[in-house]
């Protein structure tokens, strides 16, 4: 007979199911949408727009009164042709030093944005989700409007999806090799699967306070689930579940 402290995955999976509704899907992207349509026209958006208009001068005629209307006025829609929108967003980098031009510059290039993840396949096979790579995605572009602020590039926007692309690929390439040198899980440790006395061990545990270690290192050793499967069914990263399970197995098992 099996011990009991077995569980399946799938009982892993329905058993965190059954502990409260899930939190909802990270969506950094949608967040900033909203938070854009909230501050599109505050009068800190209206009084940035009218310094912006009044520092450029030359710019086509764009009948904006907030940086909202900025925005709209780039969209392919929005009846400004394509050489127009790239003075127009050459003129936002000059100026994105102002947090409020400096984020309706980031609105704008939001598309562009999600355009170079896609391109990098979301950074599939190296992150767990497609969210990790976007969201990485969008912190990387923040950070080089940041840099570039000031400058005055004629092809701003795809300069600036160029430089993002070559760091968003430097940081996958990055994140693979340290995953690759990620210490190996507690497969490899000194537990050995024919302990009868870590049986034992797991047993009582997995009736106390540490019941979902025990239960996804048993899972681990004796059952042979993978790391990556045990970390969907737990709803964790599979290297802060790896963490986990090695601190767990020091503390409790060696």
């Amino acid at each position: 007979m099996r011990p009991s402290v077995r569980w399946s995955v799938s009982e892993t999976r329905t058993a965190y199911c059954w502990a409260g509704p899930m939190e909802p899907q990270h969506d950094l992207l949608g967040q900033l949408r909203t938070e854009w349509a909230r501050v599109a026209r505050t009068s800190s958006s209206r009084i940035a727009c009218r310094e912006f208009l009044e520092r450029h001068v030359d710019l086509p005629p764009l009948m904006a009164q907030d940086m909202g209307d900025v925005v709209r006025r780039l969209e392919p829609r929005g009846g400004l042709r394509v050489e127009q929108r790239a003075l127009v967003v050459t003129a936002l980098l000059e100026d994105a030093d102002d947090p409020m031009i400096h984020r309706a510059l980031l609105q704008t290039l939001l598309p562009g944005i999600v355009s170079v993840t896609r391109q990098l396949r979301f950074g599939r096979g190296i992150v767990d989700a497609p969210h990790e790579a976007l969201d990485q995605a969008l912190t990387l572009a923040t950070e080089l409007l940041t840099d570039w602020a000031g400058q005055s590039r004629a092809y701003a926007a795809p300069d600036v999806l160029s430089a993002l692309r070559g760091r968003l690929r430097r940081w996958l390439l990055k994140e693979k090799e340290a995953r690759a040198a990620v210490v190996a899980d507690i497969r490899d440790s000194d537990i050995a699967p024919d302990n009868d006395h870590l049986l034992r061990r797991l047993e009582v545990l997995a009736h106390g306070p540490q019941s979902r270690l025990a239960r996804l290192t048993y899972a681990r050793v004796y059952e042979g689930v993978s790391l990556r499967d045990l970390a969907a069914a737990d709803r964790s990263a599979p290297r802060s579940l790896q963490a986990e399970l090695q601190q767990f197995a020091t503390r409790f098992l060696l």
